[in-house]
């Protein structure tokens, strides 16, 4: 693994906090909209499933990267332990990743539920999305 310098590990996290935070809410403001619907079909219960994991995913995310910059930053109280740093940023990468995932999964997987025409367009875009995002990490 490339061991990252810890200022420059500092700033990385701090914007995937601003990022992931987004993400988690928007993700959490589905979630909400998805349990007061009436919607009962398989589809439904698959779109909530996914949409809670990428809430979760970001939200693990964010508390992982503030441990990290915590750590990283001036001033901290402890030894920065190099294996706790990276199993913090081996499980926010992780996190982040899976719910970059999800939150693709979901954006295609939403056309569906009104029709194949549109289901195949959402799909198409959820897949070119992800595509594009992990080829930008």
């Amino acid at each position: 693994m490339i061991e990252l310098a810890p200022e420059y590990l500092n700033k990385i996290a701090n914007q995937l906090i601003v990022i992931s935070s987004l993400l988690s809410g928007f993700s959490i403001a589905v979630l909400a909209n998805l349990l007061v619907s009436e919607s009962k079909d398989r589809l439904s219960q698959n779109i909530m499933r996914i949409t809670a994991i990428a809430a979760s995913s970001f939200l693990i995310t964010v508390f992982a990267m503030t441990k990290i910059v915590m750590m990283t930053t001036d001033g901290y109280p402890l030894e920065l332990d190099q294996s706790s740093l990276n199993s913090t940023k081996i499980i926010g990468f992780a996190s982040f990743f899976l719910g970059t995932l999800t939150l693709s999964v979901l954006i295609s997987l939403s056309g569906w539920t009104k029709s194949k025409k549109l289901g195949i367009f959402t799909t198409v875009i959820g897949t070119a999305t992800f595509i594009l995002i992990v080829l930008n990490l």
